[in-house]
């Protein structure tokens, strides 16, 4: 009988001790506020399979909230899935910075994450990519293939990192090639993006980069249409047009969903700006057309490697 009880006892005290060990299975609930839709085919879409990713990898309860864009809307949500019994709240978008800013104190025992901003607190973290990388490497890629010397950027803000490191990009590749950019100011605006791709095409663009969220894909869908070329953006968007796409810059944002997670669960979510690049693995270059040289590609893919390990950018 005692020999029993002390192995009951060590039973407990050792299922008690299992939470300190690397990849032990906490019972969390955990939330997301997306600004658009599940599948919007484009970063709402991203956010849930990030969500998915957290579930499969960590066996969580996931709940999640969508068009939330107002502080009003995010209030609602948050408590909404506080009472559902969220502990940890996803915002994937920057608009959830300022939301969070002024909520974050109300819900002092919830752990607030979002993307694309600077703002942190003790329970509040922002998750951002280095993306200026992946703008380059996608601008060689255009300046390589671009036949007319005309180049198309399609972007949303000035502050997109991405934008500049494109531009960057193509000038390196091919000092010739000139890069006409307009600036939506809007991720979603595809009426507008439109336009401004028939400007540029009338003006001799070959080659775009539609670098916003929900006009990428009807921007490559007239790309293919007229013979033309893109390079992708936010995921591998080859299935889309695979002769028409000659690369993407993809951000994994289901890998760093789960290195945020991770660090939740471990308790080292550090309450400050995160930046995650090709390093970690959060960005990398999709598929290459087969219209791409192999000799290019293979020396873009060096290129990619060397800035992997220097951090450094070809000069």
């Amino acid at each position: 009988m005692k020999i029993r009880v002390i192995m009951i006892l060590l039973l407990i005290l050792f299922l008690a001790g299992c939470q300190w060990f690397p990849g032990y299975e906490k019972d969390v609930d955990v939330g997301l506020l997306l600004e658009t839709s599940i599948d919007d085919r484009s970063w709402g879409q991203q956010g849930y399979q990030g969500l998915q990713a957290v579930q499969e990898e960590y066996g969580v309860d996931i709940y999640y909230k969508e068009e939330i864009r107002s502080y009003q809307q995010s209030a609602e949500a948050v408590e909404e899935l506080v009472q559902q019994g969220a502990e940890v709240i996803f915002g994937h978008s920057n608009i959830y910075g300022s939301h969070f800013r002024e909520l974050h104190e109300a819900y002092p025992e919830i752990d607030f994450i979002y993307f694309n901003g600077q703002f942190a607190a003790e329970n509040v973290t922002s998750l951002n990519f280095d993306a200026r990388a992946m703008g380059f490497f996608g601008g060689m890629v255009a300046g390589e293939m671009t036949k007319t010397d005309q180049v198309g950027l399609i972007g949303a803000f000035e502050w997109q990192p991405e934008v500049e490191g494109f531009y960057e990009g193509v000038k390196y590749q091919n000092p010739e090639a000139e890069v006409d950019v307009a600036l939506l100011n809007s991720w979603e605006n595809t009426e507008l993006a439109l336009m401004q791709y028939e400007r540029m095409k009338g003006k001799g663009a070959d080659v775009f980069y539609p670098a916003g969220d929900l006009f990428a894909v009807p921007i490559i869908e007239q790309a293919e249409a007229d013979g033309h070329l893109a390079v992708g953006y936010l995921e591998d968007q080859s299935s889309i047009a695979a002769q028409t796409v000659l690369t993407s810059t993809v951000q994994n944002v289901d890998e760093v969903y789960k290195l945020a997670m991770e660090r939740y669960l471990n308790g080292s979510l550090p309450g400050e700006a995160l930046t995650f690049d090709f390093s970690e693995g959060a960005i990398t270059m999709g598929e290459f057309s087969p219209v791409v040289p192999e000799e290019f590609r293979e020396k873009l893919e060096e290129e990619v490697e060397n800035y992997k390990e220097t951090g450094t950018l070809p000069q």
